[in-house]
């Protein structure tokens, strides 16, 4: 039976995550119909990454299970020919050896988060950046992020809903940047607590507003309690980047 890695990208606005859920439209049922309807086969896609409601991938990696022996680029057309019209394209298709998993072979998850910085409104980014319209120190910001690097316990940057048996994480990078009117934050690790991202950005974004400090940042960390976060970040900002195997 062969197996075969997917690399797609998506607009996460109108589905709720990527986790098939019942009568609530998903990334990855949306992906199953469109496998039915190619293969007439029931198969359920294993994600790299089970993102949330609203967040957006532009390099989430999946595999899948076919009993027939399909050419990549044929599984790869016939699958943006059924999901047409929602907003999911499948970018790549590659035949993998059948230990390969979308999700327990990643060595690396790269996110991006994207803060639309200025007064007026964005009119083409509007659902897939956070607007704030103060100006943010993206220098602070990134100053303060090194805090969060390294081997900790993330407690404090955790969902209170987190199935992770452990709140203890690598994380490999985080770097803030502007470009222009836009502070983009770039975080990077083999695995990510549930909500993690958007919660340190939206700490980050405190201290890039001047109300914390790096001091701020690490008693925060420290205090390992979710009620020393700042406020989460809405998930439009958010986007899955690549996965490294």
């Amino acid at each position: 039976m062969p197996r075969y890695k997917l690399t797609i990208e998506y607009d996460g606005k109108p589905f709720s995550g990527w986790q098939m859920q019942e009568d609530r439209p998903t990334v990855q049922g949306r992906l199953a119909e469109a496998i039915k309807a190619f293969s007439g086969e029931d198969v359920i896609p294993h994600g790299a990454g089970r993102t949330d409601a609203g967040v957006h991938a532009l390099g989430q990696v999946v595999h899948i299970d076919l009993t027939k022996d399909w050419p990549t680029d044929k599984v790869r057309d016939a699958l943006n020919a059924q999901i047409r019209p929602d907003p999911i394209s499948v970018i790549t298709c590659e035949e993998m050896p059948e230990g390969f998993d979308a999700r327990f072979s990643a060595k690396t998850r790269h996110y991006l988060y994207r803060i639309a910085n200025r007064r007026s409104p964005p009119a083409l980014d509007r659902e897939r950046t956070w607007h704030v319209v103060y100006r943010l120190d993206a220098e602070a910001m990134h100053e303060a992020a090194q805090v969060l690097v390294g081997h900790y316990d993330f407690t404090t940057f955790r969902s209170t809903e987190c199935q992770a048996a452990s709140p203890m994480k690598t994380l490999d990078r985080l770097a803030v940047t502007r470009d222009g009117d836009e502070v983009r934050i770039e975080a990077s690790s083999r695995s990510f607590l549930h909500n993690q991202v958007r919660s340190m950005v939206g700490s980050l974004r405190l201290v890039g507003g001047g109300k914390w400090t790096v001091d701020d940042m690490q008693k925060a960390l420290e205090a390992r309690k979710r009620d020393a976060c700042g406020p989460v970040a809405p998930a439009c900002g958010l986007y899955l980047v690549k996965v490294d195997y």
